[in-house]
Formats: C-alpha cells, structure tokens, sequence
C-alpha cells in the first residue's frame, strides 16, 4: 500500500485456504475481505478512497477450450497490466455446469495462469494470489441466475461503497446461444445509468450476409452498437495492430509510393500444417474461406487498402475508412478463386460425422481469391488472400511487393546489397511461426529505413544465412516486439479502454460479408482440387493469375466431388427458344460471360459499320454482375465509340446509392474510358428538384436521343425482368410508356422510390437488337408465365418487347428458367 507521503507499505495478505484440490467458491463476503485488502504491492491507497470504479467481468463459457487456452490469462493479463490503474475488479467464470464441477474446471485453469517473463516472481506471485481469490464461478442457466448475478454484483459495491465503472461480458459460447443470453442481460443485468456496458461476441458470425443481418438485428434489439465489441483475434495479433500506425508514421515515405504506380501486388496469407481433424463438424459448415479469409484476411487487407484517417487514434475515423475500402472492392466471381482439398479430409468427416462411406465432401481447406480494389489509389493491383490447411509450413504474413523499374550494369556481386536498386523491395508484416518465429515488421533496405515507436519495437541485426522471400535478412530492416503479448491479451486490453476500432462494427460486418457471399454462392458445387498435405503437395497448389482471373499454374486433372446439383452440361437439350425468340441458358457466371462476349461481338461490328455504338442500360441488380465482367475482362471493347444511355432512372440525385447511373458508374463507367460526352443520364434532377413534369426533363432526353441517335434507334438495348413483369421502368396496370408517341415518359412504381423515368415501350421496340437479361430462382415464376403468354402488356410490359425490325434475344439462367 501507498501511504500519503508516498511510502510503500506492505499489508499482510490475508490467506485463504487454497491448494492443490481447493474447488470450492469464494463467498461474496469472502470477495468483499478481499478487496478491502491489498490488492498489488504498491499501487493504491484503499479501494473507497482512490477507486476509479469497479469494473466486473463475466466470461460466459468459462470452462470451455478458448477459455482455457486464451482468455483467462488474457484476463489475468489485464489484471497485472490494470491493476494500479485505479479501477477494481472481480472476475466471474459462468457457464451451464452445475457450481461444483464449474468451479472445480475453471479453477484447474487458473492454477495454471503464467506470468510474462518481465514480471517479478514476488509480484506475479501476489497479483496470481489476489486474481485467484477475485474470481468467482456461476451457473448461469436460467433468467433467475443472471439476476441473482446482477444482485451479488450490487451487494458486493454497495457494501463496499464502490462506484460501478462498468461491466464486461465476454460470450465464449456458439453464436445459437447469443440471443437467449442477450436477453438474460439486457432485462436483468444490465448496469445502472451512468456505467458502461461492454459485451464481446466471438466468431463465427453468421455463415453468409443473410443470416449475419438476421444475427446483427437480433443482437441490435438487445445492445447498442457502441456497446458490441465482435472480436477477430487477428487484430490483436502485433503485427497486424501495426499495419495502421506505421502507415500513419511514415506517411512521409510511404505517401509517394502506396498506389498502384508503385505497388506491384499483395499478398495477405495465413499457411497451417496442421489439418481439420477433430474440429470436422465445424468445417463442414465453414470451409477455408468463411474460417479465415472472409474475416482475418479481409480484415489485414482492409488496413492496408483504406485511406488513412487524419487521426488513426480516433475509432470512428478509422471505422468509416474501413468502410469506404469495402464499398470500393470490385465484386467477387467464381473464377476470383481457386480451391483445394487435402485428401484425409473426406474420411476424416466419414468418420468424425458417422457419414455414409459414399458421402463426399465439397467443402475447401484451401483457398487462393485474387481481389481487386476500383479505387483510385489500388485499380489494378492485384491483392492475393491465400490460406489453408495441411500445407507445408505454419506462417502467417502480410507482404507489399513493390514494382521495380530498375536495370543495374554492375554485375550483382559487386554491389552494396543495401542499396541496390536491382534488388527486390518489398514490406513484410510478419504474423508469426514460420522461419522468424515472431512478430516482425520488415523493411528493404533500398525503400527506406522506417519510423518505428520506440520502447514498442526494436530494430534486430538481420542474420545473413536467413533467406525471407528468397533475400537474405540483412537486406532489410528487421523490427521486433519489445514485449510479445498474445492476441487475445491486446484485444482484452482494448476493450477495457474502449478501442473499437479493434472490433468489428455492425456496418463493417455486413460489408464483408456482402462481398464474400456471391462468391461463397457461386463456387459451392466447383470442383476441388485434392492434394495430398505437406511437403507432398509441391506445386500442385501453385496459382497464377491470367486476365484478372486466377488458375493452378499445373495443369493437374482435377477430381469433382460429387457436385449434388446438376451441372450446365446436363441442360444441353433445353429448347434453344423463348417467346419465339432465340435463348441463350447456362449458369449464371457462364451466363454473363456469354451475353459481355456478345454484347462487344455487336459494338465492335456496328462500329466497324457506322463508327459509332448507342447503349442503352437498364437498372436494377441483375446487370452489375455483368457491368464487372465487362469491366474486367472486355479491353477490346470500343469504348471510344460508344454512348451510353440509360433505360431507366430512380428519381433520386444521381450519386445517390439508390440511383441507377450511380452503379452503373461505380460497377463500369470509372473503370472503362468512355468520353465522358459520350455519357448520357437521365435528366431526374433539375433545378434543385426531382422529376416535375414542369422541368420537362423527359422532354430534353427525348431531344437528346432524336439528336444523337439515328432514327432514334439504339444499336442496343439491354432489358431486365421483374417478377412482376415489369421491364425497364414501365410497370403492370399503368398505360405509361407502354403506347403512344411519347418516346421517355415519367412512371410510378410500387415499390420505393416511387418516382421514376423510363424509355417508352414505343421507343424500345424501335431498336436494332433487345437483349433481356434474367437471372435467379426468383424469377422462375415470372419466366414460367412468360413463356406462356401473348402480347399483354398492360399486365405484364415484358411481353409487350417485340423489336419491329431489330432481333430480340432472352439470356435466361438455369434457375430463373428451371426453378
């Protein structure tokens, strides 16, 4: 203890009984001796009288592996690190066992606490003691138990004349269970008004977009967003929590050359030797991609692609970066990635799951996704997110490799290897194992030598016999930990400080996920390649990457596991007719890449004809997919020569997220070179206002169609499909635009916003060549009904499109056309 002159005095420690086989629990009044004794040697007066509030930590799932393994001595570790903080704290393990067995599991553990080798053995030896006699275990099963919870907790501040800071609930439990526990907290122990609540939520969270919103909302009726911290232990790993700050230290190096002029590639990879044994039943649900890139990958990437914030101290700057670098990542398609799976795994979920000896898995254990930002700083430079399982070393890194434009006359051995230009340059974020076994940031030697924060890292003598990335360690500037700390240790520590720019926000979450589930939908029957784990797999699972696609660079045969839903091939007989007219059918991806070929097929031709290609482009979601595919895959598409006209526009401003031309210039437009005068929105937005027949902004389009386009036929017009039957934006039951000479027309939709602008069917009918796109299990019905009925436009506009002298073509999915 402190006395107020400053002198340390040392109390007497109160012994309660523990030992070897000690399993029974501290009473409360027991608790309440204890915090009103020495807590630490030499840190506060009393608890009443320099307590800055009384901090509770309820670790549900107490007894469980995480628990064990991590984040009891995370715990312990913020108790050594906080203790002379001015806060007092209790611990409380919980789960569903039964007090006497509960308390006798967890207490094993932290028997075994171990104390960081900077500690003193005397003070680790008190902080272990006292951590021991504050930690308590409950069964909490039912609503009673969390309010007898919430009931001690008060008690116990009460008597104590403590102020309550705040409470930490850590759910190291099944994300089925989050809910029924959320609502036990938020109806009966919550803390009271004026201290803060904080509840901490492990991964897996959801398993696609649609069932992380169903999550997020059902946790948002329960808990405020600033009260949520979604752990991914991957930003507590050092050298990822660095990625950010050395950014921001050396902005004055790194600002000229952390773009795509400079950048060369990417590389965010987590390697494990060890394989799926024993935790089958979790993969068979997850696989490689949901495990590891959707959440740690992304995440290191993230902190490498966003725009640095002008504060990266301030978490809602950093946030709303974060999320900016999502919403700029092109979409994700089948052919973005390739997979693999070791061969033991099929017998080991046999086995594991009591699965029939026929069974055969489809679930990948490794995974190459080549990702791709449209920003301007990243267009271009590809980003490779690599991980499994069974391969032949354990390492994770994060590495940006930098082009070099450098020719050195002077023969290799005779340069300073320091500063040659010939040589690679390259910034290495090193995760840990592999051959430095640490947390490292390393650095060429011929980029720069790095601002790094003292008494958190140190820089190391490189040893010239170990090669990283082919170069010997000498040629860089090597940078360790002062202090390794465990993951789950710094992220415990950021949430006793509040630092959610460690976590996952709401936002961000469903940003990831919205990006990773198209591509998690469309590779989910695509054949595996089988490798045989470790040193065996040599290069079977080498990848490169070939006109924005990735491939295996040896062309093994591959093996298809079983694929439970009919392939394209089996659907070759399908009518080659729809409505009389041509029908193009195939899976989606492959269907997107036929009509992309045929739509560049029409533009090279007509301006190879007449000079000039008119397009015009409807909204809606169906078309972004092939927007990418045009944008990616389509160089010799003659954008020089094509206007760009819009079908139909939302009556919104158009850079609102709502607007039609807004995705068309975020999925196409910015990534292509079309004369921006040869770019033609509709004109929803005039004087300040949207869509007032006064404006006469149907009118000025109309004009400038006569104006530009011969005899106001496009050269084509790309259509969708409601389910409604709506096409363009000309909807059932309504006589806008369906007739008439009125050739853009304002229109009403059902659904909002309500308000919209549209070619008229007139005009449409008047084209060169209709392609309607429709695409998903959605539109079965609508297909279904289609192909059976006439020209009946006023119940359904899509059977009112019959070009009078141009050709009309149907580009229909399987699913859309099969259900």
């Amino acid at each position: 203890m402190v006395d107020r002159k400053g002198q340390t005095l040392i109390h007497a420690i109160p012994q309660l009984a523990f030992n070897s086989s000690w399993t029974y629990l501290f009473s409360p009044k027991m608790l309440r001796r204890v915090l009103c004794t020495v807590l630490f040697v030499g840190a506060l007066p009393s608890l009443a009288e320099a307590s800055q509030g009384h901090i509770s930590v309820v670790l549900l799932g107490a007894t469980g592996d995480l628990a064990r393994k991590y984040l009891w001595q995370g715990l312990f570790q913020l108790y050594l690190d906080q203790v002379s903080s001015g806060h007092s704290f209790t611990f409380h393990g919980a789960a569903l066992k039964a007090l006497e067995p509960g308390q006798m599991l967890m207490f094993d553990v932290l028997k075994k606490l171990s104390c960081p080798p900077d500690e003193s053995p005397n003070r680790c030896a008190v902080l272990k003691d006292q951590f021991l006699k504050l930690s308590q275990y409950h069964q909490l099963k039912t609503a009673e138990n969390y309010t007898m919870l919430n009931r001690e907790i008060e008690t116990l501040l009460r008597q104590e004349g403590l102020q309550e800071a705040g409470r930490i609930f850590y759910f190291s439990v099944p994300p089925f269970a989050y809910t029924e526990i959320a609502r036990h907290i938020n109806s009966s122990c919550r803390p009271p008004p004026g201290a803060w609540l904080r509840v901490v939520l492990e991964k897996p969270f959801g398993h696609d977009l649609q069932s992380a919103q169903q999550l997020a909302a059902e946790l948002r009726s329960f808990f405020r967003e600033e009260e949520m911290y979604r752990v991914d232990h991957y930003l507590g790993k050092q050298a990822v929590a660095h990625i950010l700050p050395f950014r921001d230290q050396n902005r004055q190096f790194l600002d000229p050359i952390w773009n795509r002029h400079h950048v060369e590639r990417v590389e965010v990879v987590l390697k494990e030797t060890v394989d799926a044994k024993g935790r089958t039943s979790f993969y068979e649900q997850y696989g490689v991609i949901r495990d590891v890139l959707q959440n740690h990958l992304t995440e290191a990437l993230m902190f490498l692609t966003m725009e640095l914030p002008a504060n990266v101290s301030r978490a809602e700057e950093v946030l709303q970066c974060k999320l900016q670098a999502f919403q700029s990542l092109w979409g994700l398609e089948k052919n973005s990635a390739v997979l693999g799976q070791y061969q033991a795994y099929a017998s080991q979920v046999q086995e594991e799951l009591q699965k029939a000896q026929d069974y055969i898995s489809t679930t990948p254990t490794f995974a190459g996704v080549l990702v791709h930002s449209g920003s301007l700083r990243w267009e271009g430079v590809p980003f490779l997110l690599t991980s499994g399982k069974a391969l032949d070393e354990r390492v994770g890194y994060v590495r940006v490799l930098f082009k070099n434009r450098a020719y050195c006359t002077q023969s290799e051995t005779l340069r300073d290897a320091g500063h040659s230009q010939c040589k690679a340059k390259q910034i290495i974020f090193y995760i840990g194992h592999g051959a430095l076994n640490t947390p490292a940031v390393l650095v060429s030697r011929n980029l720069f030598r790095p601002i790094m924060p003292e008494g958190g890292w140190r820089e190391e003598v490189g040893q010239s016999d170990l090669l990283i990335f082919g170069q010997p360690l000498s040629d860089y500037h090597v940078y360790v930990p002062v202090k390794e700390r465990d993951a789950y240790s710094v992220l415990i520590s950021n949430i006793y400080h509040g630092r959610k720019d460690f976590f996952i926000t709401t936002e961000n979450l469903l940003a990831s996920w919205a990006f990773w589930t198209p591509l998690l939908n469309s590779i989910s029957n695509q054949p595996l390649r089988l490798y045989p784990g470790g040193v065996e797999n040599q290069h079977l699972l080498d990848f490169e990457m070939v006109s924005g696609e990735v491939a295996f660079t040896m062309a093994e045969p591959l093996e298809l596991l079983n694929p439970t839903r009919l392939m394209p091939s089996d659907f070759r007989t399908i009518q080659s007719k729809f409505r009389q007219c041509p029908l193009v059918s195939a899976w989606s991806e492959d269907l997107i890449s036929q009509l992309a070929s045929d739509m560049e097929k029409a533009a090279s031709r007509t301006v190879a004809r007449s000079g000039q290609f008119h397009l015009a482009l409807s909204g809606g979601s169906s078309p972004v997919v092939l927007f990418q595919r045009l944008a990616r895959h389509h160089y010799a598409f003659p954008w020089k020569h094509t206007h760009i006209w819009l079908v139909d526009e939302r009556c919104v401003p158009l850079t609102d997220t709502e607007s039609n031309f807004f995705t068309l210039h975020n999925h196409l437009l910015q990534s292509v070179r079309v004369p921006y005068f040869n770019v033609h929105p509709m004109p929803v937005h005039l004087n300040q206002r949207l869509c007032v027949e006064e404006d006469r902004g149907t009118e000025l389009y109309a004009k400038e169609i006569m104006a530009l386009v011969a005899n106001a036929s496009f050269d084509l017009v790309l259509l969708g499909v409601g389910t409604d039957g709506h096409t363009a934006s000309l909807f059932p039951h309504s006589e806008d635009g369906l007739e008439g000479a009125q050739t853009v027309v304002l229109t009403e939709s059902p659904v909002k916003p309500h308000q919209r602008m549209s070619l008229s069917l007139p005009l449409i009918n008047k084209a060169r060549r209709v392609f309607v796109l429709v695409l998903g299990k959605g539109k079965h019905d609508i297909t279904t009904l289609l192909s059976r009925v006439g020209h009946e436009p006023r119940k359904w506009p899509a059977s009112g499109v019959s070009p009078s002298s141009g050709q009309l073509v149907w580009y229909v999915d399987y699913e859309a056309l099969l259900g």
